[in-house]
């Protein structure tokens, strides 16, 4: 990781691209960083409501909104930033970057801050940001971070890797007293620890809703990020990168707070609570369940076996009961570690 020059320009028009409540606590990031900052929301009422009252009520209550942060339906207006945060659902990029791209002037930023592996295809975000917009300047934002706290001013550290002189200014352009970037040149790294990460946090929420203990905790996320290093190795990632704030810290965030959406679906899924009704409309999105697959996917292409994960997805196919998975997992061959 590269600390920032205090030479490095920062941008100074940003547009945050998704009003949920992580696009809207990075566009809050930014405008109190001192950025002319725009929020793109599909939802007219989020739109309103942050024009006019300050605040996107419907999914990030209770926060007030500078004057200095904008909001605005229209994706073309987005687009002419200097820098564009990417703050949509993993399986729903491809989409966006679709209807953004013909918008876009060549080699604009485009910071991804979605975690996940994108189901059928198996590629990584920075990817999928490659074929669907490929005059883009790729960039990727990750790390141990919960809307509500970045929100709230609680101190938070990421990593945004992109080209380094780029991965810098982006750097200086967030940067402020409670938000801490680091930079990084490793795409592949961080697009990959932010998203296993989410796979692994549902089956150690898995053992903790069946009531496993910490000790059980504890060995399956050791063993879990021996997997993502494995497949780390395979992908070029860097190990420094998956043992920094993009990898083993957001796994560690993710795998043991309740305030997790994947770790509280994996505990729900242990208790006995149906797949089905943790799937219902309306329900938190949990990325790790459309992850699981395509993770596994593409560990299979690059030969690299992940039981852990294999696991985990047969639970959230319903091919496996969650108190199966142990013994599974349990009853393989002994190994040194």
């Amino acid at each position: 990781m590269t600390e920032s020059s205090t030479t490095t320009v920062a941008y100074d028009d940003i547009a945050v691209v998704g009003g949920g409540a992580w696009g809207t606590a990075l566009a809050l990031v930014a405008a109190q960083a001192g950025r002319k900052t725009l929020l793109w929301a599909r939802e007219s009422a989020v739109v309103d409501s942050i024009n006019r009252e300050r605040r996107n009520a419907q999914f990030l209550p209770g926060i007030a909104l500078p004057p200095a942060l904008q909001a605005t339906g229209d994706l073309a207006q987005a687009a002419r930033a200097q820098a564009l945060l990417i703050v949509v659902p993993a399986q729903h990029l491809r989409a966006t970057l679709a209807l953004l791209a013909p918008h876009l002037a060549p080699a604009t930023p485009l910071l991804l801050c979605a975690k996940g592996i994108e189901r059928g295809s198996g590629l990584l975000l920075t990817e999928v940001l490659h074929d669907a917009a490929p005059d883009a300047e790729p960039a990727i934002l990750s790390g141990p971070s919960f809307a509500h706290d970045v929100a709230v001013g609680l101190p938070t550290a990421v990593t945004i890797a992109a080209r380094l002189d780029i991965a810098q200014r982006l750097q200086a352009s967030l940067a402020q007293a409670q938000f801490r970037p680091y930079a990084s040149d490793d795409l592949a790294g961080v697009a990959l620890g932010g998203a296993a990460k989410n796979v692994y946090a549902i089956g150690c929420g898995i053992a903790d809703g069946l009531g496993l203990g910490d000790s059980a905790r504890a060995a399956l996320l050791a063993r879990s990020f021996a997997e993502l290093a494995r497949l780390g190795e395979a992908l070029g990632a860097r190990a420094e990168t998956l043992m920094g704030l993009s990898g083993l810290g957001d796994l560690v965030l993710t795998a043991t707070s309740p305030a997790s959406r994947n770790f509280a679906f994996g505990r729900k899924l242990g208790g006995g609570t149906p797949l089905a009704a943790l799937r219902a409309p309306g329900t938190p999105l949990a990325e790790g369940v459309e992850t699981a697959p395509a993770l596994i996917a593409r560990a299979r292409r690059h030969g690299i076996e992940l039981p852990i994960a294999e696991t985990i997805s047969a639970v959230l196919d319903g091919a496996l009961a969650p108190a199966a998975a142990l013994l599974r997992l349990m009853s393989r061959p002994l190994r040194p570690e």
